[in-house]
């Protein structure tokens, strides 16, 4: 059966805010030196990763499964999951032998392993949604320099694309689950070693990764075997537009369409210009200029500035945009951005297709 996960945000049923009708054109604005761009998430089913550059306005995109895991290029030795389509990893433990696991020794920690069911503490079997690789907490732990302090992880893949009719403005973030996989990682000098089979398998592969210190990870695929190239070099964008594990106070982990990162790792920061009651949205953002910008303010520890709080899919007028906020953005160079939200779909009214506008200061 089909598992359709609707990305409703919860705590925006607690809130009133003003807000942009979806079915209205956007605000007018003067004339400026910046851009008005969309980034393709790719519908309904919002299958794309898109990682944009503020710079330069180039983006390029991925298809939401092409890579499991993400081997960090910094100092530290840290591997993170593929959080846009719901995997989760707990430690097996007293195992030893890779070859030896099976669905059925883990078939209790198999009903723990899991995303958004509800239950607060499946965090500990995903990453830190801040994103703060190198001081938060990974589902696998930091890869230690003795082998055999490594353990040995059941990886629930998560979900597959979802493929079928989504009605109009809905969104449904997951399909058919890809399964189960048991997952080993070591040091390899300056690099790893990965381990990992399907997890009934009675032998394993093996793949050596390099840092590659330009990127903020080396990312590869499990199913298909092979390390990918995924985001752009690190200091080459700014924000991701993706599907996002984050997590709800005292219900755990759960899953969110129409997300927005800041490429932390990468040296940006960000954070929400809040525009006062009564006050014009468009008037206000225009006459932002850089002389505005409280850098004390800038967030760099948490990927989530921007997140999911520049929309509202369960708005009382349909899929809104608020019209009370926008961002501000450092990027790696140094350089001032103000940026807001004037869409969340296509014309059609179809999800995954966001507009924003954004000038630098």
């Amino acid at each position: 059966m089909k598992n359709l996960f609707f990305s409703l945000s919860i705590l925006s049923i607690l809130v009133l805010q003003s807000c942009i009708r979806d079915n209205e054109d956007p605000v007018a604005v003067a004339p400026f030196e910046g851009k008005i761009d969309s980034a393709n998430v790719g519908g309904g089913a919002q299958p794309n990763q898109v990682w944009y550059d503020l710079s330069s306005g180039e983006k390029i995109l991925n298809n939401r499964t092409d890579w499991d895991l993400g081997f960090y290029s910094g100092d530290s030795f840290k591997v993170i999951l593929n959080s846009s389509i719901m995997m989760a990893a707990g430690k097996i433990d007293n195992a030893t032998n890779i070859d030896a696991v099976t669905a059925a020794s883990v078939a209790t920690l198999m009903t723990k392993v899991q995303v958004a069911n509800f239950d607060p503490n499946n965090e500990q079997y995903i990453d830190d949604v801040k994103g703060d690789v190198v001081n938060g907490h990974t589902a696998i732990a930091t890869i230690n320099a003795k082998d055999s302090d490594n353990a040995i992880y059941l990886v629930n893949m998560g979900k597959k694309i979802y493929v079928g009719d989504i009605p109009v403005g809905s969104t449904y973030t997951g399909g058919d689950a890809r399964g189960w996989m048991k997952v080993q990682i070591t040091r390899n000098g300056k690099g790893y070693k990965i381990k990992y089979a399907d997890i009934n398998a009675t032998t394993h592969k093996e793949y050596n990764i390099q840092k590659n210190t330009s990127y903020n990870f080396s990312f590869f695929s499990m199913v298909n075997h092979q390390e990918i190239i995924i985001q752009p070099e690190k200091d080459k964008w700014d924000l991701g537009f993706t599907v996002f594990t984050n997590v709800i106070a005292g219900a755990g982990s759960y899953i969110y369409a129409d997300f927005v990162l800041d490429n932390i790792l990468g040296g940006v920061g960000a954070y929400q210009v809040n525009i006062p009651t009564g006050v014009s949205g468009s008037a206000y953002y225009n006459s932002f200029t850089v002389n505005d910008v409280d850098a004390s303010q800038l967030i760099y520890n948490d990927q989530r500035t921007i997140g999911a709080s520049w929309r509202n899919p369960i708005g009382s007028n349909g899929l809104e945009v608020y019209s009370d906020r926008f961002y501000v953005i450092k990027d790696s160079e140094g350089l001032f951005y103000k940026l807001r939200f004037n869409r969340m779909t296509s014309l059609s009214g179809e999800r995954g297709h966001p507009q924003f506008e954004y000038q630098p200061l």
